[in-house]
This record gives C-alpha cells, structure tokens and sequence, in this order.
C-alpha cells in the first residue's frame, strides 16, 4: 500500500467514451483511456485491505491489490506479471467483464470502489505495448495429447493451461475462425478482433494447433477424438438459443440474437453475407426481446446498421436506479455489499438511442402478405409471489395490450443450454437437472477421460467464469494424465495475501 491515504485523497476516474453520435458511425472500440499518471492514481486508491474482498467477487482470484500496488508505483511488468498469474486473457475481461470485483470493493462501502476493471485493462495493453507478452512454449514435452472442443474463453483459457503442462494441445472449433463468444458473439465495439487473434497467434506460437470448421459429431467423427486422443475437454458453451414459441413466430424477420451479431462481426472482417441470408437493421424499426448484454449488443449493432427506431423489451420488472456506483446502504436488502448489486444499468449501446420497457409480454408477431413480420402485440404483466410454492409468478395486466410496427425481431433471451447433438449425444453424458452436461467437482463427466467446462459445464455465465472455468478443468485434466499438477488454481484461498 504505497499511499496509505490515496482513497481519501483521490476520486474514482475511468475512460470515457467518444460521443454518441460519432461512434454509431464506426464498429471500432471508442474508449478514452487514462493516462499514464491517472491510472497510477486510480492505484493509490487501493486499501490493501486485511481481508480483500474484491478476491471474493472476482471467480479468477486476481490478487488485485497486488497488481493495483504495483501500477502505483510504476512497476508494470511485474503488476502484467501478477495479473497473468491468475487470469491468461485480461484484455478481454479488462473490456467485457461486468467487473463483480469492483462491486466486492471495501472501498465500495461508503466511497466509489477502485477502478479494478480500469486498471487491468491498462495493465494488459500496456503488456503489448511494450511486447512484455510473448510466446512461452513449455520446456518439454509429456508425450500425452489433449483435444479442446470450442475455442472461446473456456476453451483457450484451458488449452493454454495444459499447452504450458507439456501435453500436445488441439483445439477443434466449428466456426471458420477461433474464439468462440470473443469472435462472433461480442461486437467489435465491445472488443476489437485483433485482440483475439494475437492471442491465437501467441498460442499457436506456444506449439497448440486450432484446427477450424471441425465440427465435433459432424465432419469430425467424436469417436475419432476418442481413439487420438488422451483426454477429451468439452467447452463447446451454452449455444442453445430460449425460443418464444408464440403465433407468428414463424414469419420472415424474426430471428435469434446469435443469428444476427455474428454475421456483422464476418463483415467487419471482410466476408461478404448477403441474398436471403443477410440480416441487416437498416431502415427498419427493429424490436430485441430481452434485456441483457445480449439484447445490449443487438441494439448498438442495430445502431451502427442504421436503424430505424431500436425498442427493447424486458420480461422482468424495472430493477432500481441507484446510479452508477451505489453505496452499500443505497443497495438492495436482496443484494448487499459485497454481492453483486441488482440495479438499472444503462450500457453504451442504450446510450446511443433506444427505448426500454420492462414487465413487457410479446404475445403475437403479425405479418404482411409477403409473410414478413410488420408489427407485434404486447402487453404488461403484472409480477407476484405464489404463496403455495414460493415462486415468483406474472399475470397480464387488463386493458394494456399494444400494438408495436417492426420489420426486424431479434430475440435475445437468454440461453437453455449446450447443443445435445454431437459429442454429448454420441459420448452418452449425463446432464444436470438444467440441461448442462453433469461434472463432478475435477471437471470429469460420467465417461473417463471426458471433461467439460465453460457455459456448457455452468450454464449461461460470464466471460471471466469461463476463464475460470478453462483453468481449473486444465488443472484437473493435468492430474488425470500426469497424477500431480504443478498448474497454478484460480481458487483465490490458494493465493495469499499472505
């Protein structure tokens, strides 16, 4: 704690953004970041405290007061070195993680919380920068072969774990590039591709092997993974969209989320989508159903395509607006310090023109002669506690139905699950009562020498949970080959402070 009393002296400062009306215009990042001075700033903020609780908040165990302490006092290749302990990717958590730490801060009491999100971005880009970040190729080699399916956070995070073990990793992905989530479901505003790819480049350079459109239990035989290999790791993510199976559903322009981002992300990279199969929003009065990060990215994206008008619908109630770092007493009974706070967020995207509505039900799409969806009908739902079971239930409000005109419906709501169809069905794993593939604590499904992890092991999550995800399991997976792990754990009562 270089600056025993920086978090009295110094207020809570980040980036700020390029203005609205001038980002629309591009798909690139539009961050304006700290300087160099400010950020070291924003370190001497960090308490060190006896008990930190930002580790509890943050599922990688980053020993953020560490790192924090370092960048105060300007020792950035040691705070890159302490940061990449526990987190192989922090330029991509630094961007698109929700920062739970941050909302664990002890800071975040009764002050603004230490930008702990700020600061690991500015650690990791200044990493590449100043070329800290380099290939680091294992010294030998175990002679035991490992297939990774799915190349997003989970994926990587745990390929390049047992890459660095020694073992031979490859790395199957259906799509035509890797990265998973990171390539085709985050628009480029949110996290530019090259920062994808040159973390591909530095694993392949680590000696692992991605091998792209193999799509496991279609053109590549799952059996075949299972005669080459020594361990199979699935972390293939939750990609089975919530449908809303209502009349009209059918209609042409009604689609999935994850039908639409991605195809602007190919053409940010050059591709060209068009005829019957291209999505776009420009012109139209496009309407997303669903309110997360999903639904957020559908809306800048729709923006950035020349929309119409963008609206968006929200199942749940309208949380509170507590601002933008409430105090722990301003917070919910439901969700005091240090848990993640319920409150309304209005991301970036929402700041570049939509228009929100929460307890919205969609009940019908119609369409024109053409078969084409032209509006949809909603109405407002009332929320309430069943009193036999305790759950938590609706009913539509009388006299509130409305009739909203759309020529584009994304639905963003959420996501059942993995795909079955592939290795799950062929290997006969078990599932858990969601519909996630059932593993017990070292990441082992119910076949040997099968493991899962990411979305596709937890359900629905966040980047930094598959990253979490990926390492364990990498660690598990070192075990069961080698018998020992000499890997590093995530878990942060394995780290100190002390």
């Amino acid at each position: 704690m270089g600056d025993v009393k920086g978090f009295m002296k110094h207020k809570r400062a980040h980036h700020s953004n390029e203005a609205p009306q001038e980002r629309v215009k591009h798909y690139n990042e539009f961050l304006q970041v700290l300087t160099e001075p400010e950020i070291r700033t924003q370190g001497a903020r960090c308490m060190d405290c006896g008990v930190p609780f930002c580790h509890t908040g943050c599922p990688l165990g980053n020993i953020i007061p560490d790192f924090n302490d370092l960048v105060y006092r300007g020792q950035w290749q040691d705070a890159l070195s302490r940061l990449h302990a526990t987190n192989n990717f922090p330029e991509f958590t630094g961007r698109v993680c929700p920062a739970p730490c941050e909302a664990a801060c002890v800071l975040g009491i009764n002050e603004d919380p230490v930008a702990i999100k700020e600061i690991e971005m500015t650690i990791a880009d200044r990493g590449f920068d100043e070329g800290w970040i380099v290939p680091e190729p294992p010294l030998t080699r175990t002679g035991k072969k490992v297939a990774v399916v799915g190349s997003g956070p989970a994926g990587l995070a745990c390929a390049q774990q047992l890459n660095r073990a020694g073992h031979q990793v490859t790395v199957f992905e259906r799509a035509d590039r890797p990265g998973g989530l990171l390539m085709y479901g985050i628009p480029d505003f949110k996290l530019e591709k090259q920062r994808v790819w040159r973390r591909v480049e530095q694993m392949k350079a680590e000696g692992i092997e991605f091998r792209c459109n193999a799509n496991v239990g279609v053109n590549v035989p799952t059996q075949q993974l299972r005669d080459e290999y020594d361990a199979i790791v699935l972390c293939g993510g939750s990609t089975a969209p919530r449908d809303l199976p209502i009349p009209g559903r059918q209609l042409k322009g009604v689609h999935f989320a994850m039908e639409f981002l991605p195809q602007q992300n190919k053409r940010n990279q050059g591709d060209t989508i068009g005829g019957d199969v291209g999505i776009l929003a420009g012109g139209k009065d496009v309407i997303v159903i669903g309110g997360g990060d999903t639904g957020s990215d559908c809306t800048g994206t729709s923006n950035r395509q020349g929309a119409k008008s963008v609206t968006q619908f929200e199942l749940l109630p309208q949380p509170p607006d507590l601002g933008h770092f409430p105090r722990s007493a301003e917070r919910p009974a439901a969700s005091p310090w240090p848990y993640w706070t319920l409150m309304l967020r209005t991301s970036s995207s929402h700041e570049e023109g939509c228009d929100r509505h929460w307890s919205v039900l969609t009940k019908e799409f119609r369409g024109d002669e053409s078969g084409h969806v032209k509006e949809l009908v909603t109405c407002t739902i009332e929320w309430y506690k069943d009193e036999a079971t305790g759950q938590q239930k609706f009913k539509e409000v009388p006299g509130t139905e409305k009739v909203y005109p759309t020529q584009l419906v994304l639905l963003a709501m959420g996501f059942l699950g993995p795909e079955k169809q592939g290795p799950i069905g062929d290997l006969g794993l078990e599932l858990d009562p969601r519909g996630n593939v059932k593993a017990n604590p070292q990441y082992q499904t119910n076949v040997d020498g099968v493991f899962a992890a990411g979305d596709l092991r937890r359900g629905q999550s966040l980047v930094v949970w598959a990253i979490h995800e990926g390492r364990e399991a990498a660690r598990s997976v070192d075990k069961y080959l080698s018998g020992v792990t000499h890997l590093p754990s995530t878990n942060a009562a394995d780290y100190a402070w002390r």
